[in-house]
């Protein structure tokens, strides 16, 4: 089976498959990066269709930073619903926090010195897992970069979309809001943990986006995508700026504000932004607690990762520098938006293993 039969370009297609399940995920409207890995290389729309089976049930390694919050256990339905479609062993880590880089190094290094023939990393570092992504490489084994953004010319694919499209498109929706010559917002920004990847594109894209508009962004509050950290420096920047209009950066972010907001009786004079998907944005934007947010898909980022993954280790055509199309969905078109296009189902539980 070649790359020309089950990677279809063209204009004319649905933006979603049927349902984010099994077998009826695919073809999925995409975005191909040519050149592969290059910071400024174009963008080409796809419909990406997976292989149907793998040859012989591989054995994958992937490696996740943390699993607090739902964002990873969308990835994580993808992963491990895609290793079973196409019955292959996965093994998933899980390294327990952005500050975890030396154990996500670590929990890699036994993965592979127990036999996987494939890893799948979404990395903590931009940079800090260079060094094991050339060594894991010269020994045969393809490493995939999925979500969050390896800086290494030695990974074999990248599953990702671009976070600067995703910050971006975030403040773009509040500069279209607050145009040059209006009155001046505040937004405060919190766009993440610092030193990761996805962290600074978005950073820049949302600063890029809002610089010639009303939309004045406070200093950014970098901190761990856990919802204690991020409500706690909500809570200290509602209380040195007062007159702040928005509160814009991760999903957690917008997760963790909601309960702010509604005890300190700002509703409506506060309003929320994230630059990502996750089910609880999802719930807050349908139910008018959270204005916006761009759609990255993250479940079918994980299963495009695994895909990779097999058509490398079986020597098929891949493509490789692709991810979902990003969409903003926000309150007036949440309603004609299939949940599960963009999420894993709502009963799903993380899941860390597939025979």
């Amino acid at each position: 089976m070649n790359l020309r039969s089950t990677l279809l370009t063209g204009s004319v297609f649905a933006l979603f498959a049927s349902s984010s399940y099994a077998d009826d995920w695919f073809p999925y409207k995409a975005m191909k990066t040519e050149p592969p890995f290059a910071a400024g290389g174009k963008q080409e729309e796809v419909l990406y269709t997976p292989l149907s089976k793998a040859s012989q049930p591989w054995k994958i390694c992937v490696s996740f930073p943390h699993m607090k919050d739902a964002y990873w256990l969308g990835v994580d339905y993808g992963v491990v619903d895609e290793a079973k479609r196409l019955g292959v062993s996965m093994n998933l880590l899980n390294a327990g926090g952005y500050t975890e880089l030396k154990t996500q190094i670590s929990q890699i290094e036994d993965c592979v010195a127990n036999g996987a023939q494939a890893v799948v990393i979404g990395a903590i570092s931009l940079d800090g897992l260079n060094n094991l992504v050339a060594e894991v490489s010269k020994k045969g084994i393809p490493v995939i970069d999925v979500v969050n953004g390896i800086s290494s010319p030695d990974v074999a694919a990248k599953s990702l979309v671009s976070f600067y499209t995703m910050g971006h498109s975030a403040g773009e929706y509040l500069a279209k809001k607050h145009p040059a010559g209006s009155k001046d917002v505040k937004v405060g920004w919190f766009p993440g943990p610092a030193g990761a990847g996805w962290v600074e594109a978005a950073n820049k894209g949302f600063q890029d986006a809002v610089k010639d508009s009303a939309v004045k962004m406070l200093d950014a509050k970098y901190g761990d995508t856990g919802k204690e950290v991020q409500q706690k420096l909500v809570e200290d920047v509602l209380q040195s700026n007062p007159d702040i209009r928005y509160v814009a950066g991760t999903a957690v972010t917008a997760e963790a504000a909601q309960g702010v907001i509604r005890e300190r009786g700002l509703q409506g004079s506060v309003n929320l932004l994230a630059f990502y998907m996750t089910p609880g944005v999802y719930d807050g934007i349908k139910r008018g607690f959270i204005l916006a947010a761009p759609a990255d898909s993250m479940v079918v980022q994980g299963r495009i990762a695994i895909d990779q993954a097999v058509r490398i280790l079986e020597k098929n055509d891949y493509i490789k520098h692709v991810g979902p199309k990003i969409f903003v969905v926000d309150q007036q078109n949440v309603n004609g938006v299939s949940r599960t296009s963009i999420l894993p189902p709502e009963d799903f539980k993380p899941l860390f293993k597939v025979n």
